[in-house]
């Protein structure tokens, strides 16, 4: 990515080109490098999309990809559709649509209205197969096909009135108020295109006027104003009727738009002047909207950077400077080569003496280009290249003692047919560390097909024993407390930037360790790091002001923090069961930082172990006002139990209860301060929602913990 962006900064034309095959290579690696990767590609392919066009299949999706790339990938074959290849990304579109992914469904949509709009001889056929969508049962689809086919008709409306006549029927099945809206819209826009079906659809709109969306509102009293400068005769009774109950609507919005129009329409004697240009006013010609990029303006950010990922400046970040006008003295390009000196291997004292005696090299004129540096480069070969250079070893200390028993040069033929073979053995060598390379410029074959992961040994071993105990069905005679632990992922948080603490960088994470020196306390661990040129001296933290009944247990002071060292310590807090915030003072031997350290709601808790009839026992005397429930969604990368128990642990400090029921996944535990019990409970069901139930003693608490996991379980 370095190297792409210097090329697409810097090299001229006709080779920043070389990048392309380089980056399309790094889209086998991870979807988090995935990510970044199309981020800049998608901003590359807007004005120079020539440089991928020979990787078009490379950026197809896979159902395996997730939103966030699909979207991505969906943009960049967005921009490098063209006449040629138009016809094979819609069919390719028409692929998308299919999925189950609606996100990802809705922006398909969006992107085949974009190439109609950019390519015109594909506009009706998008039209065509936009207006099929109308008819699918997913109201999501149809809702987000009529805005983008409002946006198409305003291209052509007078050669697509079957169109707009199809899309009035419409309105008495679509509720999604955008989508609603845009059809009014377009009836009102285009009502002398239909001049038999306008009128009722605003005698539709009227009776369901008090029951609509603002937005909707909106249109009906633009749809209104329209029909009524146009086709005055049949709908003056309907526009006086909508604007009476638009006057008394509750949004001032939609009172003040109902006041203004009346006037304009329907002037009186003092407010007259503006009456003779309603027709100009409302019915002028618009302009037909321009899909573009949301790439389109992100290329003023340098590629690669996190301003360039946000679309936004962010702190520290450096503009490019602008080219100098004038040019800078050659002399700067100049260079003092140096010869290149190759890695020997370690050898003796004895060796290096004997190397000096021998006038002919260590390798020979064919072999001392690539036999070091490529022995070297392949770290795979480090066993097979140090057992090259003992056997070459060897082989020197061979030639020196030959060179001095035989005075006339002349060796002897047992020693001639030992370097023959040493030749050929390292010929044989060098050809297959060849076949192993790889270079990053010298693929060739980029279909999409998934590249082979090397798994660790260690995550062999822990997939293999979450598949092995996912099956076992645990009682309450064979689970004791010491097989359970709770998550151990800690998320950090900063306590001090950097920038406000001149140097001194301070986060801090909730451990989810007993603290040994009071139970009733959180632990919080804090990580010092000094990034300053200087040491840091007396750090310590003093209260400053907390809630009524907050305790603090500060850590021992650091005497000394050197430049560029990092210390850790733990501190205590007592939050009262609250995640109100502990406002503490962080001193140096310089400065006073007022910082503030607040709990996530699951931090409150520590695991408590209990068998399953416990916790049904525990779970009977928690209902009513001490029970909620919720119906979840599960995202669909949380549907198997392990990634449940994943995403709910990671969210409170939990332990895992028994469950005789494959269904269902159980937590328990209570608060650090007061004992409180909490249960979770999450029921899955195969044919809808899974379920969601939380049993507290304390109502603020379940609460909030409620939407914490609702969170976890459907991001």
């Amino acid at each position: 990515m370095a190297v792409a962006q210097l090329y697409f900064h810097l090299a001229p034309k006709a080779e920043v080109g070389v990048i392309a095959k380089a980056l399309v290579r790094l889209l086998r690696s991870h979807s988090e490098v995935q990510y970044v990767v199309l981020q800049n590609v998608a901003t590359m392919t807007i004005k120079r999309r020539g440089m991928f066009e020979p990787y078009l299949k490379s950026f197809y999706i896979r159902s395996t990809d997730p939103t966030q790339i699909k979207v991505l990938k969906l943009e960049v074959l967005t921009n490098l559709a063209n006449e040629t290849n138009i016809s094979t990304i819609l069919r390719e579109f028409q692929t998308y649509i299919k999925s189950m992914d609606k996100d990802f469904v809705a922006a398909t949509i969006q992107a085949i209205g974009r190439c109609a709009t950019n390519i015109g001889e594909v506009r009706d056929t998008c039209l065509n197969g936009l207006v099929q969508l109308l008819s699918n049962r997913d109201e999501l689809v149809v809702a987000e096909s009529v805005v983008v086919i409002k946006k198409l008709l305003q291209m052509q409306p007078e050669k697509h009135s079957d169109i707009i006549k199809h899309m009035a029927k419409l309105t008495d099945n679509i509720q999604v108020p955008m989508a609603r809206a845009s059809i009014l819209w377009l009836i009102g826009e285009y009502c002398e295109h239909v001049p038999k079906i306008a009128p009722d659809v605003l005698r539709k709109m009227a009776k369901s006027f008090t029951n609509e969306e603002d937005i909707v509102k909106l249109q009906i009293i633009n749809l209104a104003a329209k029909l009524y400068l146009t086709n005055s005769k049949q709908t003056k009774l309907l526009t006086q009727y909508v604007l009476n109950l638009a006057k008394y609507d509750q949004n001032y919005d939609i009172r003040d738009r109902a006041r203004f129009i009346r006037q304009l329409i329907v002037p009186t004697d003092k407010c007259g002047a503006l009456s003779k240009y309603a027709k100009k006013l409302f019915l002028a010609l618009k302009p037909a909207p321009v899909l573009e990029s949301p790439f389109k303006d992100r290329d003023h950010f340098q590629l690669g950077s996190l301003s360039h990922l946000l679309n936004t400046k962010a702190g520290g970040y450096q503009e490019l400077p602008d080219w100098p006008q004038d040019a800078p003295d050659p002399s700067v390009r100049n260079v003092e080569v140096k010869e290149s000196v190759p890695e020997w291997t370690k050898c003796s004292s004895r060796e290096k003496r004997k190397e000096k005696k021998v006038e002919k090299p260590f390798y020979s004129d064919s072999e001392g280009e690539s036999g070091p540096t490529e022995s070297a480069d392949s770290e795979s070969d480090s066993a097979s290249s140090s057992a090259s250079a003992s056997a070459s070893a060897s082989a020197s200390e061979q030639s020196a003692s030959g060179s001095e028993s035989d005075e006339s040069g002349e060796r002897s033929d047992s020693e001639e047919e030992d370097e023959e073979e040493e030749k050929k053995r390292k010929t044989k060598k060098k050809e297959s560390i060849k076949a192993k390379e790889m270079s990053l410029l010298d693929l060739d074959d980029f279909e999409p097909t998934p590249s082979p992961q090397v798994t660790p040994v260690g995550a062999f071993l822990s997939n293999s024993l979450v598949t092995d105990l996912e099956g076992l069905s645990l009682t309450d005679t064979v689970l004791s407390p010491a097989t359970i632990s709770p998550s151990s992922a800690l998320k950090s948080y900063e306590l001090l930037h950097r920038i406000t603490g001149e140097g001194l960088w301070v986060e801090y994470c909730f451990s989810r360790q007993p603290f040994i020196h009071d139970p009733h306390m959180v632990a919080v661990q804090i990580q010092f790091t000094n990034s300053a040129a200087v040491e840091a001296k007396s750090l310590r933290l003093e209260e400053a002001k907390l809630q009524s009944g907050m305790r603090v247990k500060e850590f021992p002071e650091i005497e000394v923090l050197p430049a560029g060292e990092s210390a850790t310590v733990v501190m205590g807090i007592d939050f009262c069961d609250s995640t109100q915030a502990a406002n503490l003072q962080l001193c140096t031997h310089t400065r006073k930082f007022f910082v503030s350290i607040q709990p996530p709601v699951g931090e409150l808790m520590i695991p408590s172990f209990m068998t399953e009839n416990e916790f049904k026992k525990e779970q009977g005397q928690l209902m009513g006002m001490n029970e909620i429930t919720e119906k979840v969604k599960l995202v669909e990368r949380c549907q198997n139990e392990h990634a449940i128990v994943q995403r709910v642990t990671a969210a409170a400090n939990l332990s895992r209860v028994p469950c005789g029921s494959d269904k269902e996944c159980r937590f328990a535990g209570r608060t650090v301060t007061s004992g409180s019990l909490v249960l979770v409970t999450v029921a899955t069901k195969e044919d809808g929602p899974c379920q969601l139930t939380v049993n507290c003693e304390k109502m603020v608490i379940g609460t909030m913990l409620v939407k914490d996991i609702l969170l976890a379980l459907t991001q």
